[in-house]
């Protein structure tokens, strides 16, 4: 056995730097991995409590740090044109005593106190905006549309309604965000709503975050006013 190592001594060698390296490679790939999963923000937007069009829109944040939120765009997509408002200040308050089933409820997150959704958002943390319902009645409000219920007087389709957050994420220089869009179903005596990807899109490219930047300097020109842009 000593004789077979000492005659290939330079073989064994060889292989034993192959296996290190191996091992090393491995090893930095695992670091890396988990310093970008640390790195990389993760942020949901769901319905809760309800299924249907009168779900409250809830916003998660499972990043490992968390999240400023700066701004939050809906936009209302119908056969007239795009309503686009800025409801990052809420119009309507929840209130947390106020629940159908009988059950008490707890805000999950201080910022919603004020009306204003802009803030801090803790890691594993979530915060709900207005319902489906309402954000639909508000742009429709804003782009002119008379109103019946849910049903427009004017024949208008809605057709989607997109939710787009922009957020500040730890030390970075450029904002982050997050977008996810929920289709219209048309249902007697009301809408339905449905998510149109399983998942919330990442908005975390530098394409994407300088789209974002663009998108804030818009804002702020506008001092947060809602547009309308028709077909």
């Amino acid at each position: 056995m000593f004789d077979w190592l000492f005659q290939h001594g330079d073989n064994v060698s060889v292989l034993t730097d192959i296996g290190t390296l191996i091992v090393w490679v491995v090893y930095a790939q695992l670091l890396y991995f988990s310093f970008r999963r640390q790195r990389r923000p993760r942020l949901l937007i769901n319905r809760g409590r309800k299924k249907d069009i009168d779900a409250l829109c809830i916003i998660s944040n499972m990043s490992a740090e968390p999240v400023f939120i700066q701004h939050i765009i809906a936009e209302l997509d119908t056969s007239r044109g795009t309503v686009r408002v800025d409801v990052t200040d809420s119009t309507e308050k929840y209130d947390k005593d106020d629940d159908q089933d009988g059950n008490h409820r707890t805000d999950p997150s201080p910022i919603v106190q004020d009306g204003s959704h802009q803030g801090p958002l803790g890691p594993g943390s979530f915060v709900h905006i207005d319902s489906f319902a309402a954000l639909t009645r508000r742009l429709a409000s804003d782009g002119g549309f008379k109103m019946e219920g849910l049903r427009s007087q004017q024949d208008v389709v809605f057709r989607t309604l997109t939710i787009r957050l922009i957020c500040i994420y730890g030390s970075e220089d450029l904002p982050v965000g997050a977008e996810r869009r929920f289709v219209f179903i048309d249902q007697q005596p009301g809408c339905g709503l449905v998510p149109k990807t399983w998942d919330t899109k990442r908005l975390s490219s530098p394409w994407q975050r300088r789209r974002l930047c663009r998108e804030i300097r818009l804002l702020n020109d506008k001092d947060g006013l809602s547009s309308f842009r028709s077909t």
